[in-house]
């Protein structure tokens, strides 16, 4: 005879008060138990990769400060769409991005040091690393 043969039959006791609980949710019982909340996010952060800010050579500068006077010059016949590649800093660590976008710029603005861009926001001069003019808006 077994060690269990007398209760190998029984069936399940079903309780009378409470509905079974889904399997969904049963298997979440069995999830491992995250005793450092945060710690995998803030392992992600740290391995996501940011890249350092160009240092751009007095001829790079030269070149952009040259396209900006002409973009200057054409934005009094109205706002020109440009492509710029910039400097996005990172919120959260050192470094950042390079973007690449078009642009509506609607004016210079040479006290800030910005691009004002058609939608109010601004791009910081020293952060440009290309410029390209396109276009007109009429």
């Amino acid at each position: 005879m077994g060690k269990y043969d007398d209760i190998i039959n029984i069936k399940r006791p079903v309780s009378k008060n409470h509905q079974p609980m889904p399997i969904e949710n049963r298997a979440a019982q069995f999830m491992p138990f995250a005793a450092l909340t945060g710690y995998d996010d803030a392992v992600a952060e740290t391995a996501r990769y940011t890249e350092e800010k160009i240092e751009l050579t007095e001829e790079k500068k030269a070149e952009i400060n040259e396209k900006l006077s002409d973009l200057e010059l054409k934005l009094r016949d109205g706002e020109r769409v440009v492509t710029v590649t910039f400097f996005v800093p990172d919120e959260l660590k050192s470094g950042g991005e390079y973007v690449t976008r078009e642009v509506r710029v609607k004016r210079i603005d040479t006290y800030k040091g910005t691009l004002v861009l058609s939608d109010k926001t601004e791009i910081w001069i020293n952060d440009i690393l290309s410029l390209l003019i396109l276009k007109s808006i009429i």
